[in-house]
């Protein structure tokens, strides 16, 4: 299949193939949009299935960072990288600096970060090879990583769609499910239990779920299972693609707010779950924590400085940007997912938003 005719592909500007065959590195670079700045989004190793896979994934996912940095008000583009291999058995220093290479190719129109199998240290052997790598500052309380940002602002958000959903401004004995207890699912799950929810987790991973019912008092549950919970509101906070045909007609939540991205498995299950009455937060409004962390890096790194503070009041924000999105959805009868794609392409000048002028001006 050619890239150009490919589902997932939505006018990329760029998209590069690159092996190594000494480190054994296969990797994908997909630049979706720069017209705000160079394309910054997270590094991403995976297992996938098969090549298809892996392609579909880095296409869908840089989209996503040009519409999550523009609703995130940041003056950058959107991409994404992806490598292809198992994090927890075909990862070295060798296949990560082959990767810095690959990065160098592109000349800084592409900037990464860590992601679903990466960490901050495996930035830093990147960086060992190239410049255009963020989320390594040393010296702040997270060292880099920016799992907790995106956890915060994801509660943000969530107590945003709580407001939104059931009038409520506090979170004490809501039931919250919880798709993956990792570096932010675990993070999220420690501000909710703060908060007063009550848990139920899963996690492919048992030690990740092991330490969410040590440590914060959640129920476990199979990975089966939890689309079948009577609870609240739905977190996934694992990979995307979840909600579709088969889970969201066994959903009985009433709200769904988490930190994966690529939620919806088609742009049209936005309208099944409006049509079933759960408040959907899109996703790339809701996690947008981490690159606004990242950017803030960034800029650290060009300035010398790096303003805890004035990045935790940047994420807050994104509550005052999901009720805005939620708003104009009651206001207009579309879909959140539809409101928060035309603001983003409002704001970052996609070809559509720009031919109508109604858009443009609001």
């Amino acid at each position: 299949m050619s890239i150009f005719s490919h589902p997932a592909y939505d006018n990329h500007e760029e998209v590069a193939f690159y092996h190594d065959a000494k480190s054994g590195l296969k990797a994908i670079i997909a630049v979706h949009n720069t017209n705000l700045g160079p394309a910054l989004g997270g590094c991403r190793m995976w297992p996938y299935a098969d090549d298809s896979e892996a392609l579909n994934d880095v296409l869908r996912l840089s989209r996503g960072m040009t519409y999550k940095s523009a609703m995130a008000g940041l003056k950058l583009g959107g991409g994404k990288s992806v490598i292809i291999g198992d994090p927890r058995k075909e990862k070295t220093p060798e296949l990560l600096r082959a990767m810095g290479d690959f990065l160098n190719t592109l000349g800084g129109r592409y900037i990464t970060a860590e992601d679903s199998g990466t960490s901050v240290a495996d930035m830093k052997i990147i960086a060992e090879r190239s410049k255009f790598v963020s989320g390594v500052i040393s010296g702040q309380e997270h060292g880099g990583d920016p799992s907790p940002s995106t956890a915060y602002g994801v509660f943000v958000g969530l107590k945003a769609a709580v407001a939104h959903r059931w009038g409520r401004t506090d979170l004490n004995g809501l039931k919250v499910s919880i798709q993956g207890v990792g570096n932010v699912g675990f993070r999220l799950g420690k501000l909710l239990k703060d908060a007063g929810a009550e848990l139920f987790v899963t996690d492919i991973f048992q030690d990740n779920v092991d330490r969410a019912v040590n440590e914060l008092g959640a129920t476990a549950v199979s990975a089966d299972e939890i689309f079948d919970l009577d609870v609240d509101l739905f977190a996934p906070c694992a990979l995307g693609a979840i909600l579709n045909d088969d889970t969201i007609g066994r959903l009985k939540v009433g709200a769904i707010a988490g930190a994966s991205n690529n939620q919806l498995a088609e742009e049209r299950h936005a309208q099944v779950l409006k049509d079933k009455g759960i408040l959907y937060a899109p996703d790339y409004v809701i996690n947008a924590g981490g690159i606004i962390d990242v950017y803030y890096q960034q800029l650290g790194l060009e300035k010398g400085e790096y303003d805890a503070e004035q990045v935790k009041a940047h994420i807050e924000t994104i509550g005052t940007t999901m009720q805005e999105v939620f708003q104009r959805a009651d206001e207009s009868g579309e879909t959140t997912a539809h409101v928060a794609d035309r603001i983003a392409e409002e704001r970052f000048g996609h070809k559509d938003a720009l031919s109508n002028t109604d858009s443009a001006a609001a």
